[in-house]
């Protein structure tokens, strides 16, 4: 990120976060403004994982509401148990 595509923010936040973020930031050697600069970087990133997960639940759901294909949960643990063996099977297929 360059900084022509910087904008400043403002946050308020209450005493005791921001003294515990001055004292994480001394601790790591790094200024306040990086420590939140990160803090907030690395929020986003996991909530955008968090809302494609969320998001590509809603859709399987719904292609299951949709078409019934699905399998059982005893098919996919008797696929699981045979994971890291020589005999490994497949996965198994989908069905109404």
């Amino acid at each position: 990120m360059t900084a022509a595509t910087t904008r400043p923010i403002a946050i308020k936040i209450d005493q005791d976060t921001r003294e515990r973020v001055k004292r994480l930031a001394l601790a790591r050697h790094r200024t306040s403004h990086w420590l939140v600069r990160e803090a907030i970087s690395q929020y986003v990133d996991r909530e955008e994982k968090r809302e494609a997960f969320r998001r590509d639940a809603v859709n399987a759901w719904n292609e299951y509401r949709e078409t019934g294909l699905h399998a059982g949960g005893e098919e996919v643990t008797a696929w699981l148990n045979t994971w890291g063996e020589d005999g490994e099977q497949a996965a198994p297929v989908c069905h109404a």
